[in-house]
């Protein structure tokens, strides 16, 4: 796995449109890089909508949020017309960004193995510096506080760790 602090691999590759994104092109942006399995699967299009529900306060804190899956350009557009979805999907066709930050791993599911996205989150600063990591994401965890179930967004989680940073970021 990729560690906090070292500068996060340079890649270029085509959004759901065909347009080739490159992280150079972003930098002086934080950046919500988050890693899924599949196109208009539960969980990611879970994910997907909450993201594009919290696109607006994301770009008001300077952040550009980018998903990546081995979809193809066509795939991603489908899914987002089919979702109305307001993010920016990245095809990983070949699964070289994958393998660079490490979330192509051998996967266990009912007994059985095999290849593919482990769910991950990269939160990256305007220099290109990853400042953190969400490993094995659970998109919407279950939690019971005072004796009532609540509902945990992974999207919060990265929206809350976005402002306790920047506040560093801006005073360090």
């Amino acid at each position: 796995m990729l560690e906090i602090g070292i500068k996060a691999p340079e890649f270029c590759i085509p959004n759901q449109d065909d347009i080739e994104i490159c992280m150079r092109d972003l930098k002086g942006r934080w950046i919500v890089l988050y890693f899924y399995p599949r196109d208009n699967t539960p969980g990611c299009t879970n994910e997907a909508c909450d993201f594009t529900e919290q696109n607006e306060h994301f770009e008001n804190l300077d952040a550009t949020i980018l998903g990546i899956s081995p979809d193809s350009p066509k795939k991603h557009r489908n899914f987002i017309e089919k979702k109305d979805l307001d993010i920016t999907l990245l095809a990983d066709e070949e699964k070289i960004v994958c393998e660079l930050y490490k979330v192509w791993q051998l996967k266990k599911f009912m007994g059985r193995e095999s290849m593919g996205v482990v769910r991950t989150t990269f939160l990256i600063n305007p220099t290109g510096e990853i400042v953190h990591i969400w490993e094995k994401v659970s998109v919407r965890k279950n939690k019971t506080v005072n004796k009532q179930k609540i509902q945990i967004l992974h999207v919060d989680e990265v929206k809350n760790k976005l402002k306790e940073l920047q506040k560093e970021y801006n005073n360090g």
